[in-house]
């Protein structure tokens, strides 16, 4: 499977000693979820996958009972470290005060919980960013493919490139410019 350059990055983030929330954001379908998959699988440190796609956007508890899921994970199989990871967190209201208060719980009690949030909504992210988690974070921005990725995964030409742009998921869609438009205005 294709690694993104952010694959990487990520990899090594997650590899350090526990320090910063890691924070992937970007556009709406162009493999934040996918890359970060990647890199779980093929980490040696135990990982929890939540996402907020389909929890009502006022449940902000909810993110308590991922953080408090973990947390009892990491302690009844012993481990060191364990990495809760968070997607589509901009869905939920007021995420950032409630990451904000189980963040610095697990700082005070020193319980080497990771944490990597994905997030689509850029003015939504940084806001809460901002507002709640100044100092407790790195951003790990990732932007739709490049021409020379979607070249090396999808043998685009430039003219395709230029056409579908950077969406990994429209790839299979060329050459059916009315698939790709609801593609597009769906994604």
């Amino acid at each position: 499977m294709y690694k993104r350059t952010e694959y990487q990055l990520i990899t090594k983030r997650l590899n350090e000693p526990r320090k910063f929330i890691q924070v992937v954001m970007g556009a709406r379908q162009i493999g934040k979820s996918t890359v970060v998959k990647q890199v779980l699988k093929n980490l040696d440190i135990p990982y929890q996958f939540f996402s907020a796609d389909n929890v009502p956007a006022t449940n902000s508890a909810w993110i308590s009972d991922c953080w408090a899921a973990v947390r009892s994970l990491k302690e009844s199989r012993g481990w060191e470290n364990v990495i809760l990871v968070i997607d589509e967190i901009q869905k939920i209201a007021n995420w950032s005060e409630a990451v904000k208060k189980e963040w610095d719980d697990d700082t005070f009690h020193d319980r080497g919980i990771k944490v990597l949030l994905l997030g689509s909504s850029r003015v939504l992210l940084e806001k809460g960013l901002s507002e709640s988690l100044a100092g407790r974070f790195e951003e790990i921005r990732m932007s739709h493919w490049s021409y020379h990725e979607m070249r090396e995964c999808f043998g685009f030409s430039l003219d395709q490139y230029l056409f579908y742009g950077g969406y990994p998921g429209a790839a299979t869609l060329i050459g059916d410019e009315d698939r790709f438009s609801q593609y597009i205005q769906s994604a």
